[in-house]
């Protein structure tokens, strides 16, 4: 969503000047603050990209792109050149030929996320496509067009775990948060602790369909919010929320079978699931 709400106000924009009010949020960075800044300004921004919770915006200049990664609490914000968000952490004004002066705010309530300027590689799979290094071994995601289906199945078959912990598992598969993992199981009637060794390859081709379905109607309603700190780069909420079928209705009617959703401790979260619907098989 933020990818998408970046990619008219940004893609051929010139940087005319970068404020850092924070430093803790260039952490990642490869260099000091003034390096940042000097990288940055004058260059001009090419078309945004992501994979999964990094995404960035390759420079003109050569081969190197603005990776941000959104942390927990991060948010990128495009606002007119008078306005800035509390806890603005750096800010990026731009000057687009089509659409003028625009500003581009990186807020974060907790620090989390960053900014870093990185170097662009060739990927493993498609060496004439170009990630930052700091992106490479992250796996594609569902919705990636170069996405294999079947590597992704030879690969989820061989692992010796469970099938929540591979679809969170980023050197797999990416893009699949605590909320989609529980709401494809749950479309899917995988139990989250199916061992991947026992998962059929026919019922891990439903599962991986579910995935994408999960992920296309949530993106349909601009994402989940639960509070403000999931915001698109308006700062307008997603609602995906009021689709849910499993993640935070513990106690609520299973919507298929009428049956109690329950929510067991998982890695420090919650899997939400139906007892009955999805077992371990």
């Amino acid at each position: 969503m933020v990818r998408a709400g970046l990619e008219p106000a940004v893609t051929g924009a010139r940087v005319t000047a970068v404020t850092i009010f924070d430093e803790r949020s260039l952490r990642r960075h490869p260099g000091p603050t003034e390096d940042f800044v000097d990288r940055l300004v004058g260059d001009t921004m090419l078309a945004p990209q992501r994979r999964g919770k990094f995404m960035w915006i390759p420079l003109a200049s050569g081969s190197d792109a603005l990776v941000t990664h959104l942390g927990m609490s991060g948010q990128v914000l495009l606002r007119d050149t008078a306005t800035d968000d509390p806890r603005t952490r750096i800010r990026l004004d731009l000057e687009h030929p089509a659409h003028g002066p625009v500003r581009l705010n990186f807020v974060d309530q907790r620090i989390f996320g960053s900014m870093a300027i990185d170097e662009l590689v060739p990927t493993a799979d498609h060496p004439e496509q170009l990630v930052p290094t700091a992106v490479s071994h992250i796996a594609r995601d569902p919705l990636d067009l170069r996405f294999d289906d079947r590597r992704f199945l030879t690969r989820l078959a061989a692992k010796n775990t469970t099938i929540k912990r591979a679809l969170l598992d980023q050197t797999l598969i990416s893009g699949i948060g605590n909320i989609y993992a529980d709401e494809s199981l749950w479309a899917a009637r995988v139990h989250y602790e199916q061992p991947t060794a026992t998962l059929s390859r026919a019922r891990a081709k439903v599962l991986l369909a579910e995935v994408r379905l999960v992920l296309a109607k949530a993106l349909t309603e601009g994402g989940t919010s639960f509070d403000t700190q999931y915001l698109n780069v308006n700062g307008q909420a997603g609602y995906f929320a009021h689709s849910l079928n499993a993640y935070g209705r513990q106690g609520e009617p299973c919507p298929r079978c009428g049956r109690p959703i329950v929510r067991e401790s998982f890695m420090n979260r919650g899997s939400h699931f139906c007892p009955y619907c999805q077992r371990v098989r």
